[in-house]
């Protein structure tokens, strides 16, 4: 039986899925990135508050990448799942997807990590539950997270 202190990625992954309409782009028909940052960090952070089951703050977004453009009419969909597991923190990664829904055609778009601190009802961090890792692709997704988290604090003590 699973420790119930832990759980598993699958237990909080987030899928968004969003039609881009004129208001989410320019006058070209481009999706502003930040309407595409807007929705990466509301999906991470309900991925984020799944796993800790309270409130959550964002402390970082790292290598937000945009690959492809997004255009109106678009279907923007968002996969949020836990990396990596600290003990008042958590990482996300988001992978983002656009569907031209009239030729089905799914292009990767963007792809971002984001770090989150979990809260207690008095606003301060507390400890959170453990990831439990059932796939070799959950494990090495996990390495890669505490890679970026020494990454991170090695930058925050440079500055």
């Amino acid at each position: 039986m699973a420790n119930p202190l832990k759980k598993t990625v699958t237990e909080t992954q987030v899928i968004h899925a969003r039609t881009m309409l004129p208001s989410d782009a320019n006058p070209a028909g481009n999706v502003h990135g930040g309407t595409v940052m807007k929705l990466i960090d509301d999906a991470a952070g309900a991925c984020a508050i799944r796993h800790c089951r309270s409130n959550v703050v964002t402390a970082s977004v790292d290598r937000l990448v945009f690959h492809q453009p997004v255009y109106i009419g678009n279907l923007l969909t968002l996969k949020a799942s836990v990396n990596y597991v600290g003990r008042t923190s958590l990482e996300v990664g988001v992978r983002v997807e656009a569907e031209e829904l009239r030729s089905g055609k799914v292009t990767h778009t963007s792809s971002a990590y984001l770090t989150f601190v979990a809260l207690d009802d008095d606003n301060r961090p507390f400890e959170i539950p453990g990831l439990i890792l059932e796939t070799e692709s959950e494990k090495r997704r996990f390495n890669d997270g505490v890679r970026r988290r020494e990454e991170r604090l090695k930058a925050k003590t440079k500055e």
